[in-house]
């Protein structure tokens, strides 16, 4: 990743580690060898990523087809996703996207936007609505509404 995306998302997870553990699992997309066609590289990565995920998490898809909240709507889905107990995974696809098995067993497709967005960027601005989210539901003063 560039260093402004690591420099961003390193800021807000600073912030974080007040409040919340947060933990950012990379998978390396798969390597375009001899015209390996999208779907099998897909296909490959969503083993990697089915094989990181912690067991019984909250998995939320990054896609922009998936629901899209106001901040202090998303707030509030995060405060409801934490009372269980459960972690909470947020799963950005690559240049690529991210196979259908994935998007599958996600209880959640999210989207920051309808617009597609970067992987790097969006995990700088994930990060900084978990960020904001938490702010919220904690009573900090960083959200302004």
């Amino acid at each position: 990743m560039p260093d402004w995306v690591e420099a961003g998302y390193a800021e807000y997870t600073k912030r974080l580690s007040h409040e919340i553990n947060v933990n950012l699992i990379e998978i390396k997309p798969e390597k375009r060898v001899g015209g390996k066609p999208v779907e099998q590289l897909l296909q490959a990565e969503a083993q990697r990523i089915r094989s990181v995920l912690p067991p019984n998490c909250h998995i939320v898809v990054l896609d922009e087809r998936g629901q899209q909240w106001t901040t202090v709507q998303f707030a509030d889905v995060i405060n409801t996703w934490m009372t269980t107990g459960e972690a909470i995974a947020f799963v950005i696809g690559g240049a690529d996207g991210l196979h259908g098995d994935i998007k599958r067993i996600a209880h959640e497709l999210m989207a920051l936007s309808k617009l597609t967005l970067p992987h790097g960027l969006v995990r700088v601005l994930l990060a900084e609505q978990i960020y904001r989210a938490v702010s919220i539901n904690k009573n900090h003063p960083y959200h302004r509404a």
